[in-house]
């Protein structure tokens, strides 16, 4: 079965922008499907998994595109970034817009080639897996905190009770699991991370002892939804903390796990400064951690930890989809008061909790310690005052049953609806 991605449509307003389309985001998450979905017939596709096809483009690159001219679909470019110089000749003569569809799946090998070779000429759109609303068949866009807003999503969303939830979030996003019953879901994931270590991993020749790297990738599962220490995760590993930070930027880089950045502004004193971290894919992250099924991880002491982890990678989804950069962060202070996730853009930021819970109490507690921003007008690294920054709706992500007003400014909002 094929679910419709909310993200197709930015797909085809960046090819018909720039000549050069590169979609990205780590393995399984459904690029090279809803690209061969979106193709034209006239358009060319060839696969760089291809070991044939593969030496053709790195040993003869001009050969390679006289054989694949465009309009053409090459996947997992990243294996043969000789070919990019040859295509910014080819699209530099041509200027046809959508000429190239790119997928890849290792930013960290791409990424140098692309901006040396393609800057200007190629749109680069990130994809992660399925969204919840995707299964649904509901395309609601980027989340906001505006209550108009959610109480359209609570008109078409599914209601889903914690157990519910909790099975979407020991299955996880990856679009082969959906596809049919039946679907061994712990062997797909054994040989996800066979394939994720042998294939990408040892070809991006950053890790010299993948058995290390494999416990690394565990004990990253195991903090999920935690501040990022790399002193903490070499320690836990058995490696150097500079190695912990080469490989973190590994995973963040080929879409494994998503970094949220602290909210700064020079009105909040005490901040913590370091990054947090989100696996990816909740499927995955269980079966790292060994969790034998949904009921159990619901009842473990990580439960916390992974609904966390699934509302933000959802949120965070749809702003991928929607074509924008997600304008998240979070909060937390020397005094270990922190905000979950904060929504920041246009000027204003609307503070929001995550809780497993149907009614959490006291969950905006924390919410006070960004009124300081509201009062201050915020100072660039110049030291030129720009306007005071608005504090909007909040919002208590949990699983309430419906969209509840806890004040004339914030709501509990049902996790179904994200």
């Amino acid at each position: 079965m094929y679910y419709e991605r909310a993200i197709a449509q930015t797909v085809l307003n960046v090819s018909e922008t720039f000549p050069v389309l590169l979609v990205t985001g780590p393995r399984q998450v459904g690029k090279t499907t809803l690209l061969e979905k979106l193709a034209a017939p006239d358009r060319k596709r060839v696969s760089l998994d291809n070991p044939t096809l593969r030496s053709l483009a790195r040993t003869d690159p001009e050969l390679f595109l006289q054989r694949y001219s465009p309009p053409v679909m090459i996947d997992e470019v990243q294996y043969a970034p000789e070919l990019f110089p040859y295509i910014k000749i080819i699209v530099d003569r041509r200027k046809t817009p959508g000429d190239f569809w790119l997928t890849g799946s290792q930013m960290f090998r791409m990424m140098k080639s692309v901006t040396e070779s393609l800057a200007g000429r190629v749109g680069i759109i990130p994809m992660q897996g399925l969204s919840c609303a995707e299964t649904d068949g509901r395309y609601p866009g980027e989340f906001t905190v505006d209550p108009a807003s959610l109480a359209e999503r609570t008109r078409t969303a599914r209601p889903m009770g914690v157990t519910q939830v909790f099975e979407r979030i020991f299955k996880g996003s990856m679009p082969r699991l959906y596809e049919a019953d039946g679907i061994n879901r712990d062997l797909f994931f054994e040989s996800y991370i066979d394939t994720y270590i042998t294939r990408d991993i040892r070809d991006l020749g950053q890790v010299a002892d993948e058995s290390a790297f494999l416990t690394f990738l565990r004990v990253t599962a195991a903090r999920t939804a935690t501040n990022v220490n790399y002193d903490t995760l070499a320690n836990e590993t058995g490696v150097s903390a500079p190695t912990a930070k080469k490989w973190l930027s590994v995973l963040v880089s080929c879409g494994i796990v998503t970094l949220i950045e602290p909210f700064s502004n020079n009105a909040l004193k005490r901040v913590i400064k370091a990054p947090r971290m989100y696996f990816s894919d909740t499927g995955l992250c269980s079966h790292l951690m060994g969790w034998g099924s949904a009921s159990v991880l619901e009842n473990s002491a990580m439960s916390g930890a992974f609904f966390e982890t699934w509302v933000v990678g959802e949120i965070y989804k749809s702003y991928l989809n929607a074509g924008k950069r997600p304008p998240l962060y979070f909060y937390r202070d020397s005094n270990k008061k922190e905000i979950d996730l904060i929504l920041w853009q246009n000027g204003k930021v609307n503070p929001v909790e995550i809780k497993k819970g149907s009614a959490p109490h006291d969950a905006v507690k924390n919410f006070s310690v960004l009124d300081p921003i509201a009062e201050e007008p915020e100072t660039d690294a110049f030291g030129a005052s720009h306007l005071k920054t608005e504090i909007g709706t909040g919002a208590v992500v949990c699983m309430a049953s419906d969209l509840i007003p806890i004040d004339r400014k914030n709501w509990y909002v049902p996790a179904w609806i994200i």
